[in-house]
């Protein structure tokens, strides 16, 4: 089974899939939304079934001080329904400077810059730094917080 990274946006849900062995986190074409309307649940659904994807981690946006703010509880309450609804396991993990990290990887690509600027590449290469970090603490043991039901609920 898969794990699936979500960067939960206003305008667009960057992706990232795991391998089937849960080691390496690799893109996914990402999800545009429109500013205002509810998050496409159901469309993220449809990727988790049609990936074989078994838990999903979305990353929080905290303050540079580790502190919630307005976004943050819009993102958690975005990942509780998301599990809710899926019935998956749905962790949550800190994606502070993620951002930052993944437009300092789509400059280091050497492309064009039109190509570079492109904020779909950096939604999804936030979503794979994502991805990898919840994949790497989950091999080593390292406890995760859960943003939804207890596992099984809703299957």
């Amino acid at each position: 089974m898969r794990a699936l990274g979500i960067d939960y946006g206003e305008r667009r849900i960057g992706l990232a899939i795991s391998d089937p062995t849960g080691t390496v986190a690799q893109p996914l074409p990402p999800l545009l939304r429109r500013r205002g309307k509810r998050p496409p649940i159901a469309r993220l659904i449809e990727v988790m079934e049609a990936q074989d994807v078994d838990r999903v981690v979305v990353g929080l946006p905290l303050s540079l001080e580790g502190t919630d703010t307005p976004w943050t509880a819009e993102v958690r309450a975005f990942a509780a329904r998301l599990a809710e609804r899926s019935g998956r396991d749905v962790y949550i993990t800190d994606e502070r400077l993620t951002s930052a990290a993944a437009e300092r990887a789509v400059r280091a690509l050497g492309l064009p810059r039109h190509e570079r600027q492109r904020k779909d590449r950096v939604d999804t290469v936030a979503a794979m730094l994502i991805l990898q970090s919840f994949l790497d603490r989950e091999r080593s043991g390292h406890s995760l917080e859960r943003a939804g039901p207890a596992p099984g609920a809703g299957r």
